[in-house]
């Protein structure tokens, strides 16, 4: 299955449209110059550029919106994955914590997209402790530690 540039980005300017709308409503603080609309704006400012230049080359290179031809099943694998995972981290996060629930989905991700059998355990925990670090120590969103609470630092 290959689905066009021109829909994708089509599909992606309209979510950072949204989020430019959404965000209008987050209340400002006092005495700051920047509320906390700025990060949300900056980044769907950002993807609705690069959606910008996926329609461009989508509408220049002139292929069907949809093309089904030569799908097979394993193909289906990596987009049933992701869906898959999505789930799996809302259901479970509070009951697994996030470093237990990102650990397996970036396994199963890495996995279903055929990277190297020795790379997946490694890479899927230093980019779980980064992305919880980045969040939990810099950014100070407070992520579920679940069934590490015992050792939350």
């Amino acid at each position: 299955m290959r689905v066009s540039d021109t829909l994708i980005g089509s599909v992606l300017l309209l979510l950072s449209l949204a989020v430019l709308w959404h965000i209008q409503s987050f209340p400002d603080f006092p005495g700051q110059q920047h509320g906390p609309a700025l990060f949300p704006g900056v980044v769907a400012g950002a993807l609705a550029l690069a959606s910008l230049e996926l329609i461009r080359t989508g509408l220049r290179s002139r292929a069907p919106l949809l093309q089904l031809a030569g799908t097979n099943l394993y193909s289906l694998v990596p987009f049933a994955t992701t869906v898959a995972g999505l789930f799996f981290y809302y259901l479970l996060s509070d009951r697994l914590g996030f470093i237990v629930c990102a650990l397996i989905v970036l396994s199963a991700l890495m996995w279903s997209f055929g990277v190297r059998r020795s790379l997946v355990l490694p890479v899927a925990f230093v980019s779980t402790m980064i992305i919880h670090t980045g969040f939990f120590k810099f950014l100070k969103v407070p992520l579920p530690w679940g069934l590490l609470q015992p050792v939350a630092w």
